[in-house]
């Protein structure tokens, strides 16, 4: 049987009892369905090399598997933050990074 003790708590209601956690993980939240709404303006053969990054007051981050994609997502951006701001989406700005795993 397993236990019910203070450090056993479902991460679900762990994450809402602390506010740095339930902070990042509305970030998260945020940041996945920014890249849900700009992959359809993706090329098809682009988008298993972007994942979304992070997001946070400075800046959300697309992160692009290589430096082709990155070089692609870069002249994609102005498109892909209009897609954003048409959707509500007025935070802070696009910034493409290349990271190890996308």
């Amino acid at each position: 049987m397993a236990s019910t003790g203070p450090y056993n708590l479902p991460l679900a209601t762990a994450l809402g009892r602390s506010e740095p956690l339930s902070d990042l993980l509305r970030r998260l939240r945020q940041s996945q369905a920014r890249l849900a709404l700009v992959t359809p303006q993706l090329p098809s053969a682009l988008r298993p090399f972007v994942s979304a990054g992070p997001l946070d007051d400075q800046a959300w981050v697309l992160i692009a598997a290589n430096a082709a994609a990155a070089a692609k997502l870069r002249q994609l951006a102005p498109q892909l933050t209009a897609v954003l701001l048409a959707n509500g989406f007025d935070g802070p700005p696009l910034k493409i990074k290349v990271g190890s795993r996308a």
